[in-house]
């Protein structure tokens, strides 16, 4: 059975590495964490791998100071989804905001993201 305090706390650092990781281009990060099946859906729609993924996060982000708020962590056993807000910089200096829900698995002994999504605002 799952201790759902663990969990929780356990989500709440990948959740905030995950930001983290993309700000500073860490692919180690998301080479450790994210699933071999992951997908993303960015926010022009397109569905993107894994090593798509990690090689759009290798080329920087275009904006910075991302901050993630309004951090909701569902857990459904192995399962868990997070739903957030971010803020951060645009290139221009003005702000820019967005959504994103992430699936995590708890696979393999640990939890990896197998799945992302994200909206700009």
């Amino acid at each position: 059975m799952r201790d759902a305090a663990r969990d929780r706390e356990s989500l709440i650092g990948l959740n905030r590495n995950y930001i983290r990781s993309v700000e500073e281009a860490d692919t180690a990060w998301f080479d450790a964490n994210l699933a071999s099946d992951f997908l993303n859906t960015n926010p022009d729609g397109t569905l993107i791998d894994r090593a798509t993924f990690i090689a759009r996060i290798g080329r920087g982000s275009t904006v910075k100071d991302i901050r993630e708020h309004d951090v909701v962590i569902r857990l459904f056993g192995d399962f868990a989804i997070i739903h957030a807000r971010t803020t951060y910089q645009k290139p221009d200096g003005s702000v820019g905001g967005g959504r994103y829900t992430d699936d995590w698995l708890f696979r393999h002994g640990r939890w990896q993201c197998v799945s992302a999504h994200v909206t700009r605002l």
